[in-house]
């Protein structure tokens, strides 16, 4: 698989397998330090277990990958030193969000969380609420629950498309599922608004309307999801 590629995929085959992560394992001080460093000040910040990559193949349109589990906090200082030793990737679900009238809808991370004032769709890493029980990651189911955690959207309010489209990079893997509203993108930015305020915990400080190209330079918005935008502003 080659970065900075975008491949569309009919479907994810995943499954959670036992994998020793030497880089976890050797690093354990510099881990710890980096965590008190980044979470000092942030007290929603939680150290949890998260699904990392470290085995991925695409056949005759299926992506398969074997995904292993590690803490939040060596995931962290791992990304933020570069991605060091053998390859592993953050292999996320996204919520690529569209309006009726073809504007896209993005989150704007608050202030407390780890991606303070990055702007993207909705999506976390992989962890043990998407394991089901026959050992295989559902990373479809994780696209509908990230977004109704993070906007309180719920699943009978959208269309999801089929498919994925793959967006390949070094250290992550955004894994884009279509989710279509059918309201205008002001009318769906209010909806979503209004229902952040109900929710247990807010990750999000904004919802961020998206109807070209040029708009992302405005934002804080990471090069994986400015390559995406490209990709479907273009295709339109």
């Amino acid at each position: 698989m080659e970065n900075g590629s975008i491949v569309r995929l009919e479907r994810v085959e995943a499954r959670v397998e036992p994998y020793e992560w030497a880089y976890a394992r050797e690093n354990a001080a510099a881990i710890a330090s980096h965590w008190a460093t980044i979470s000092a000040g942030k007290p929603a910040m939680f150290n949890g277990r998260v699904m990392l990559q470290h085995r991925a193949a695409i056949r005759d349109g299926v992506f398969e990958a074997g995904y292993f589990e590690t803490d939040y906090a060596a995931f962290l200082a791992w990304r933020d030193a570069g991605y060091p030793g053998p390859v592993i990737r953050n292999g996320f679900a996204m919520a690529a969000l569209r309006a009726s009238d073809g504007a896209f809808l993005c989150g704007k991370m608050g202030d407390h969380t780890a991606n303070a004032g990055k702007v993207y769709f909705a999506a976390g890493t992989p962890d043990r609420d998407d394991a089901r029980p026959d050992g295989t990651l559902d990373l479809a189911g994780s696209v509908t629950r990230e977004l109704g955690e993070e906007t309180g959207l719920q699943i009978g309010e959208l269309a999801l498309g089929d498919g994925w489209t793959a967006v390949i990079d070094v250290g992550r893997i955004a894994f884009m599922r279509e989710v279509d509203i059918d309201l205008p993108a002001e009318e769906a930015r209010a909806l979503m608004l209004e229902r952040m305020k109900t929710l247990d915990e807010e990750e999000l400080s904004d919802i961020v309307i998206v109807r070209n190209l040029a708009e992302t330079e405005k934002h804080d918005m990471p090069p994986f999801m400015r390559r995406y935008l490209a990709h479907i502003f273009e295709g339109d």
